[in-house]
């Protein structure tokens, strides 16, 4: 996560992570990426089974019922031994997990532990009824993804009426004071429609927005050649950039963060360089102290079927299964070669990530995008658009 706002706007400076400690049991939310432990933010995906039938679905869901999903049981022995072991958020996603019944004693589990629980959801299902439950048992946020306005937002999802729905969830968990925000994945498909969604910020009182970078998994591998051009993404860095600054400088203020392209914080410090010295120094503090892609290590993934994961998108390598040893145990097992390298893997990555300058900031992108496009865990990833001569050692 590249914090757009946090980065470029001066939302946060150094002085506000350092006097927690940088320790994950102690920082707000907002500071969790800049922890120095590193205790993973783990994406649960609570179900397989989704309402709709997105274009860039990860997990490949559709409305069926799907076999081998964790239990009540086992799910709440996977939250205490996570709350245990100091994981400090649990990101519940699917699939729908709306979709998932007892998705609301999941949550208070999880909440009741001390930890942090957060909701990926495509807004469809969220109810009146919903949102009183999730705040009373202490939800801290819901992320409801769009895809772009009404007729792009639709046509993603495969089902007309899925943007106002979303919509309408949005509202709901607004007005029953939950904090929501939108995420957003681009490419080329959509990218024309991040303008409208920062005016549906302004418009909606949406208090944060994430914009993910395009991952080829599941259906989104299908997507592959619909992906942003490097000159695109740039572009794109540079609109996202100059819009949240706009929100700041009108008084309005939003969450706005980058994802799954580390890439974005070098960019972003090289223009602060340009535009404000002082400034940019303090965010290359930043960007050291969040460290870039941390896959295997300050973020992992339990499957519906508890197959553990370095990540939501790299799904065809498993570290082993909840239902038969501990997260934590599996989590801390350096004796598996690959858990052991993606907690050191700088010294494995080839091509321009092994001499480039900001390794240290990015942490070598993304090992997924990189196998799903080059077939090497190790090359590097094809979406990072810096030129050779902005990496070069000086």
């Amino acid at each position: 996560m590249i914090g757009i706002s946090k980065l470029y706007c001066g939302a946060v400076e150094p002085g506000d992570v350092l006097r927690y400690g940088r320790e994950s049991g102690k920082l707000p939310s907002h500071l969790l990426q800049f922890s120095a432990d590193k205790k993973p933010v783990v994406v649960w995906n609570v179900t397989r089974r989704c309402n709709l039938r997105c274009i860039h679905c990860y997990s490949s869901s559709r409305d069926v019922e799907y076999r081998d999903e964790l239990s009540m049981v086992e799910g709440r022995a996977l939250i205490d031994d996570l709350a245990d072991f100091g994981a400090p958020v649990i990101l519940y996603s699917g699939g729908e997990p709306l979709m998932r019944p007892d998705l609301p004693e999941l949550v208070h589990h999880a909440a009741a532990r001390g930890v942090r629980a957060v909701i990926s959801t495509n807004g469809t299902r969220i109810t009146e009824a919903f949102a009183a439950q999730f705040r009373d048992i202490g939800l801290s946020y819901v992320g409801v993804s769009l895809d772009g306005l009404e007729p792009t937002h639709d046509r993603f999802r495969g089902r007309a009426g899925a943007f106002a729905e979303a919509i309408r969830g949005i509202r709901i968990c607004r007005e029953a004071g939950i904090k929501v925000g939108v995420r957003f994945t681009m490419n080329r498909l959509n990218v024309r429609d991040i303008p409208a969604i920062f005016d549906l910020l302004e418009a909606e009182d949406i208090p944060r927005a994430c914009f993910y970078h395009l991952v080829y998994s599941g259906r989104g591998s299908k997507l592959m050649e619909e992906d942003l051009s490097h000159a695109e993404s740039r572009a794109v860095l540079d609109l996202i950039m100059d819009r949240t600054r706009s929100l700041f400088d009108r008084g309005c203020p939003k969450e706005i963060l980058t994802v799954d392209n580390h890439a974005d914080g070098p960019y972003v410090y090289l223009r602060l360089l340009k535009e404000d010295p002082r400034r940019a120094a303090e965010v290359l503090e930043l960007l050291k102290m969040n460290e870039g892609n941390s896959s295997g290590n300050g973020i992992g993934c339990v499957s519906w079927d508890g197959e553990v994961h370095a990540d939501q998108f790299w799904r065809g390598i498993s570290f082993g299964n909840v239902r038969r040893r501990p997260f934590s145990e599996i989590w801390s097992d350096t004796s598996n070669e690959l858990m052991a390298r993606l907690k050191d893997k700088r010294p494995l990555l080839t091509g321009r990530c092994a001499t480039c300058r900001w390794l240290d900031v990015c942490g070598g992108n993304f090992r997924a995008r990189a196998e799903a496009a080059t077939g090497e865990i190790w090359a590097p990833d094809p979406a990072c658009y810096l030129t050779d001569e902005e990496i070069a050692r000086t």
